[in-house]
């Protein structure tokens, strides 16, 4: 049985371009991929200030007058959180070599009451539903509480990162309304006790 050799078409010419340009440009990522893995692995290591002035100028970092740098990872929605509202947070801390400083944690507190400086101003970019992550350096951090004790102290020279998401907004006046809903009813569980001095109340011990 013969065997009929079945000639190969020649590739044409455009084909063998288009197979080098698509080689070159695998090339090409593959060496700019290298080169932002070194630069990364640079940055990591240099002095806080040295990193910061770095990271300042990374696409999507955004740094405001007090040197608190920002991403915005999900917008929010509504207004944004401002003093004396109370906001609910779900917050995670690490630092610039990746360790961890704060567990993955849910957070509640009132705007303006005490925190290190870097986290309250970030918090204050903040609305519902908008997950942040924040770049805080050592004097918006621990470094900013001169004497602090326990973990504060050695965390004071550290560049602080935390990945904080809001998932609710109180506004300051609503939390005062509850609270002031809160006295009046304390006032008149005090008053239906009975005055001191006075009768027992009905079916109190002692009648």
């Amino acid at each position: 049985m013969s065997v009929t050799a079945v000639p190969l078409q020649p590739v044409k010419r455009a084909y063998k371009v288009w197979l080098w340009i698509g080689v070159l440009l695998a090339i090409a990522l593959a060496a700019g991929l290298a080169w932002l893995g070194t630069r990364e692995q640079v940055a990591a290591k240099l002095p806080n200030d040295q990193f910061l002035a770095w990271h300042k100028g990374q696409t999507g970092i955004q740094t405001t007058a007090s040197g608190l740098q920002y991403q915005v990872l999900k917008a929010g929605e509504g207004p944004i959180a401002k003093e004396q509202d109370g906001v609910s947070l779900q917050i995670h801390g690490t630092l610039r070599d990746g360790s961890e400083f704060q567990p993955a944690a849910p957070m509640r507190f009132q705007v303006g009451q005490p925190m290190i400086p870097g986290f309250t101003e970030g918090v204050k970019l903040m609305n519902k539903g908008s997950k942040f992550r924040f770049w805080l350096p050592p004097n918006l951090g621990y470094g900013a509480e001169p004497g602090a004790q326990g973990p504060g102290a050695e965390l004071a020279d550290k560049v602080l990162i935390f990945d904080v998401e809001m998932s609710e907004v109180v506004p300051a006046a609503v939390i005062q309304q509850m609270m002031m809903q809160q006295m009046m009813q304390q006032q008149q569980q005090q008053q239906q006790g009975g005055a001191p001095g006075g009768p027992p109340p009905q079916g109190a011990p002692g009648q």
